[in-house]
């Protein structure tokens, strides 16, 4: 039950902060291209690698699985947004916007996976360091 509860907590917070992601992104104005979801897909898959090595087996940092849950389930899955992502996509092609829905598709594709991947590969190279 407490693992529910773990990451109950954490979509909620992941939500929220999706949320205000998306207000600041349209109080500059830019709501002609799903740029909120970009950002959060793309931080989102960053923080997920991060933690996802730092707190494995051979992360530095020990954390009780219940705080995995909280932080990778809960948190990040809260805050990004793939649902989001293929409902402005999907209403992107039934809009005729072709070339809008294609860059949204390369862009969340390429950045995200990059993204994992740095934070993986930035905390792995921390968990290496020696002392720290």
């Amino acid at each position: 039950m407490f693992n529910s509860f773990a990451v109950a907590l954490g979509g909620a917070l992941g939500s929220l902060a999706r949320y205000w992601l998306a207000e600041a992104f349209a109080a500059l104005g830019m709501a002609d291209f799903p740029w909120a979801t970009l950002a959060a897909n793309v931080s989102g898959s960053f923080v997920i690698g991060l933690i996802a090595a730092l707190t494995g087996p051979d992360g530095r940092l020990l954390v009780a699985p219940e705080v995995r849950l909280f932080l990778l389930v809960g948190i990040c899955g809260g805050y990004t947004t793939f649902s989001s992502f293929s409902l402005q996509t999907l209403t992107l092609v039934q809009g005729g916007e072709w070339a809008k829905a294609g860059l949204n598709i390369f862009l969340s594709l390429i950045l995200c996976l990059a993204a994992v991947a740095l934070g993986y590969a930035v905390a792995t190279h921390f968990n290496r360091l020696e002392g720290a």
